[in-house]
């Protein structure tokens, strides 16, 4: 299924902004605001950072896009969406890599205290330094 049709069936209207910010997303590897910017730009022209910001929103919002914000660092896109997977970052660099849900199936760990919530996911960040910061 092509990113048109991903856009359409989440009930948002197809546009070439829109769909330069989704090739840009799943092409990239957990981009902020500035590379999905650019990155649009460069396959359809003329993008504004607002038009930029207002499609990651709504794609975020429509759960085409998932957005990341490790603390310290600006809000970063990806594509994959859905399986709950958390993420591994470089205290030195602040390179993002995925990695697979701890425990297996959503929501990876079980609070000790749920308060009443029904909970279906757990956002996870581990911290550390990359291989290419330890050299």
């Amino acid at each position: 299924m092509g990113d048109d049709d991903l856009i359409r069936q989440a009930g948002l209207r197809v546009t070439a902004a829109r769909l330069a910010i989704m090739q840009t997303v799943r092409a990239g590897d957990h981009l902020d605001v500035d590379d999905v910017h650019r990155g649009a730009r460069d396959r359809v022209g003329q993008v504004s950072l607002q038009a930029v910001y207002d499609s990651l929103h709504a794609l975020h919002g429509a759960g085409l896009v998932r957005r990341i914000e490790p603390m310290g660092s600006p809000a970063r896109y990806e594509a994959r969406v859905g399986d709950n997977h958390h993420h591994l970052v470089c205290r030195v660099c602040g390179t993002v890599t995925d990695v697979d849900c701890a425990v297996g199936r959503p929501p990876c760990l079980d609070p000790v205290d749920t308060a009443g919530f029904v909970v279906d996911e757990a956002d996870v960040t581990y911290w550390g330094v990359c291989p290419s910061c330890q050299e």
